[in-house]
């Protein structure tokens, strides 16, 4: 009996190790947005670009709603322009305010690309995301609302800011010649 008992506990102990090392792994897999499942949107401010849920859902189809307009995000290393290298200016993709320039990119190894400043300090609007059991500084689009990511005091200089955005909330402009 207590050969079984102990061989039980070795058995726990390894599940528990097991849940252990999931759930590590799980939430260092949230990176920049911490956010796995769509949520509702946190703001009730009026913005410039307004539109109904439907409309937002007609215009910025599945994928980009759930990001943009209930503040869910794309896995690291999944989006189009995490490791782009083109020069020009991004956009947002609901609206298409200049938000970053491909000047302020860099490789922040986060899989999700990364800026240390908009293209304009009016560009975008920050609210507090309390979610997940964090406290993170949201960004999101200041004309239409639409969440574009987090941002972080650990960028490079000169502002030391890592503006963490999902690919999926912006859209590419090609530099003109």
């Amino acid at each position: 009996m207590e050969h079984s008992a102990s061989q039980q506990s070795g058995r726990h102990r390894s599940m528990l190790a097991i849940v252990f090392i999931i759930s590590t792994a799980f939430f260092l897999s949230l990176g920049c947005s911490g956010q796995t499942d769509a949520k509702p949107a946190g703001h009730n401010k009026e913005f410039p670009v307004m539109k109904s849920a439907q409309e937002w859902k007609d215009l910025l189809g599945d994928a980009r709603y759930r990001v943009m307009r209930l503040h869910g995000t794309e896995r690291a290393f999944t989006g189009e322009y995490h490791d782009h290298k083109a020069t020009g200016i991004y956009v947002c993709a609901a609206c298409g305010k200049k938000l970053f320039s491909s000047a302020t990119k860099y490789d922040s190894g986060t899989g999700w690309p990364s800026f240390y400043e908009p293209i304009q300090e009016e560009a975008v609007g920050e609210s507090r995301d309390e979610s997940y059991g964090m406290v993170r500084t949201e960004v999101h689009c200041a004309r239409c609302g639409g969440h574009l990511g987090h941002v972080f005091p650990d960028g490079p200089e000169p502002t030391g800011l890592r503006y963490c955005i999902n690919s999926i909330s912006l859209k590419f402009e090609d530099a003109k010649d």
